[in-house]
């Protein structure tokens, strides 16, 4: 009878283990959706670089700029960014390097998922001691953390790249109209994109983002190419 009662309480106490642990394991299969979420978000940094081309117009070869010294023109920043050699190859670097991390992280969580799955297995077969259980969940918790740890860093990481990428590209671009701008002596040198339409309407012959990204792209392969 007594051993009838000892057993009875050390299978209550697995139950409770693993009633415990299940909802542990909620818990994990809920960060494991957060790692996922974050891969994604690791990749979104340079999505939005892609649908800024939906709002931009391809740069016609066709079009006459007949603007003057003094005169007040405009160029479309979408159409420019999206077209100029620079940007599409610092871009597709940038790209490269977010499937890498992408595939690191997806490696790691299904590395992770994989040892939960065998730990809830071996915890309903009654494979695994108390001591073995609280240790196996300790570690599981340890790597639940720094997986997330590790894809913010990673987000962080491709936050601030895309975010240099950027940078260099206008100040490319501000650097080459500046200098440009010397020869042409234009009064103002306006810019549209699809979010901000500083210009609503204009005359074509003003619109000088041809010549411009024709230049940068000129200078570009020019310095590439040293």
């Amino acid at each position: 009878m007594t051993y009838f009662c000892k057993k009875s309480h050390f299978y209550l106490l697995l139950c409770f283990i693993h009633f415990i642990s299940f909802s542990n394991m909620k818990k994990v299969n809920l960060i494991l959706n957060i790692v996922s979420i974050l891969a994604i978000a690791v990749l979104y940094v340079l999505h939005f670089a892609d649908d800024s081309r939906h709002g931009s117009q391809p740069v016609s070869g066709d079009s006459q700029v007949s603007a003057v010294k003094g005169d007040i023109v405009f160029i479309n920043l979408d159409s420019l960014v999206n077209q100029y050699d620079m940007y599409n190859d610092l871009n597709t670097e940038l790209q490269s390097k977010a499937s890498t991390i992408e595939n690191e992280l997806n490696k790691q969580s299904r590395a992770f998922e994989n040892d939960v799955k065998s730990y809830q297995d071996k915890m309903q077969k009654g494979l695994l001691t108390l001591s073995q259980a609280q240790t196996t969940e300790q570690e599981l918790a340890m790597r639940e953390q720094q997986l997330r740890q590790l894809a913010q860093q990673r987000q962080l990481e491709m936050a601030d790249e895309t975010n240099v990428m950027y940078n260099k590209v206008m100040d490319a671009i501000s650097t080459y109209v500046s200098n440009y701008n010397k020869d042409k002596q234009f009064a103002l040198i306006l810019t549209t994109t699809g979010a901000t339409n500083t210009v609503l309407g204009g005359d074509q012959a003003l619109n000088i983002t041809e010549d411009i990204l024709k230049g940068l792209n000129e200078e570009y392969i020019r310095n590439r190419n040293k």
